[in-house]
């Protein structure tokens, strides 16, 4: 199934451009995710294979034509090699909440990616979703997603439970939040 383009304005920053997920990107996507990064996700099951992003992209897709969530392909500007994703997307029976997902392929680990990212991911979804708050959970020794949080400015609401459909089961989690207001105060979101 192909979902016409949702009119979402790419996001760039010095190095990265943040754009909505496009069937092209279901080989890319299945080809960096592994054992590693899915175990840090939860709904990131190994093996990926190329038609499961592609039915994931699809998904997206439509949710974000309906203006539910900002699925971005994290790409590198110097070349268009496909590096990640980050997500923002209304919680369920929420409207007003949403939740960040992000992760990188292990060769792009640890090069200030995800540090240049997410603020931009964040500045978009508080832009064109209005949402009121954003929340992500991050496993508790997962220090990387932990420094991520924290450059974002979320507050810890505490210990928390997800469930994670990769591995169909609740597992444990640490909870963070950040609003439209903390955001803005902050300096980074008008």
């Amino acid at each position: 199934m192909v979902v016409d383009a949702p009119t979402l304005p790419a996001v760039e920053t010095p190095r990265l451009r943040l754009r909505c997920a496009e069937p092209r990107d279901a080989e890319a996507l299945a080809g960096l995710m592994n054992e590693a990064i899915s175990r840090r996700l939860a709904s990131w099951p190994v093996p990926y294979t190329p038609p499961m992003a592609a039915d994931r992209i699809a998904g997206v897709r439509m949710a974000a034509a309906e203006r539910r969530s900002l699925p971005l392909v994290i790409e590198r500007r110097s070349d268009g090699a496909v590096v990640g994703w980050i997500s923002i997307s209304r919680a369920p029976g929420d409207v007003s909440t949403a939740l960040i997902t992000y992760w990188l392929g292990d060769a792009f680990q640890g090069q200030g990616l995800m540090r240049e990212a997410a603020p931009a991911a964040l500045q978009e979804a508080f832009r064109s979703m209005d949402v009121a708050r954003v929340r992500a959970a991050v496993q508790a020794d997962n220090a990387a997603s932990l420094a991520v949080v924290r450059l974002l400015g979320m507050a810890p609401l505490g210990d928390g439970r997800i469930w994670c459909p990769a591995r169909g089961r609740d597992e444990a989690c640490l909870w963070f939040e950040i609003g439209r207001q903390s955001r803005s105060r902050s300096g980074g979101i008008t």
